[in-house]
């Protein structure tokens, strides 16, 4: 079940059996010569609408801008600063848990959110811990190749010239979802280098095509369509456990 393709009486309907939504978060930014600018927020977003064709689960609008200000050097990339990426998590979470939701469960697919993201959620909890009070909800934050097997699959189709960015995992699950927009370049070196991440100038001096470690070169959409349906059952599984969580009892002190 689609958010934003629903009415609000099915929303009213969806709170009465489930408490739980997921969020598709990401980035849009440069992946190398041939990766999708979208790539950080489609996969994720592949994912989660996969796994709601057959699993009672809502999925919210993608929330595809993140922390890319490194990337800010390559045409097309748009970043937001940590302040405003923190404030803009806690007004969707607001949003959401004014309506019901108990369980916010995050499917990220960008490695530069999880700091601020986990920030945006300790500042969430703050609130609700000074002020003496449950917060009413939690939040999860999941990067889809941490969901069960995935990561472990992508090392296996890909021993070598994996990477860390614009890799070959991620830029094969846009392959299979988005076959009509595959690309194709000769890379220099054929496994770019690695090293540390800086500012946007620095990143683009250290790193000219925008590779990380990686030859996206070997992406194929046989590959993605096997990490997408691994990533699907995590999926489910991880936002069943999630939903399935219960807050203690409060204390009562003698």
């Amino acid at each position: 079940m689609l958010l934003h393709l629903s009415t609000w009486p099915e929303i009213e309907a969806y709170l009465s059996r489930s408490r739980t939504i997921v969020v598709p978060v990401g980035s849009n930014e440069q992946h190398g010569p041939t990766g999708l600018l979208g790539t950080d927020w489609l996969c994720p977003e592949i994912i989660a609408h996969e796994a709601q064709k057959t699993a009672d689960m809502l999925v919210a609008p993608t929330f595809n801008i993140g922390m890319a200000q490194h990337h800010l050097d390559f045409p097309g990339t748009i970043a937001l600063r940590p302040s405003t990426f923190m404030a803009a998590i806690a007004d969707w979470t607001h949003s959401l848990a004014h309506h019901g939701f108990e369980r916010i469960f995050w499917l990220n697919g960008h490695g530069g959110n999880v700091a601020t993201m986990e920030a945006a959620f300790s500042e969430l909890y703050s609130e609700a811990s000074f002020a003496g009070r449950r917060a009413g909800f939690a939040c999860r934050l999941k990067s889809w190749w941490e969901l069960k097997g995935v990561f472990k699959l992508a090392t296996q189709q890909f021993p070598t010239g994996h990477g860390s960015h614009a890799t070959p995992s991620e830029i094969a699950v846009t392959q299979w979802a988005y076959p009509e927009h595959i690309k194709a370049a000769n890379y220099a070196p054929q496994i770019a280098p690695t090293g540390p991440i800086r500012e946007a100038r620095d990143f683009r001096a250290r790193y000219p095509d925008g590779r990380m470690g990686s030859d996206p070169g070997l992406a194929t959409p046989e590959k993605g369509g096997e990490l997408v349906r691994l990533a699907v059952e995590g999926l489910i599984q991880a936002v069943a456990e999630f939903s399935a969580e219960r807050p203690p009892a409060e204390r009562v002190d003698a």
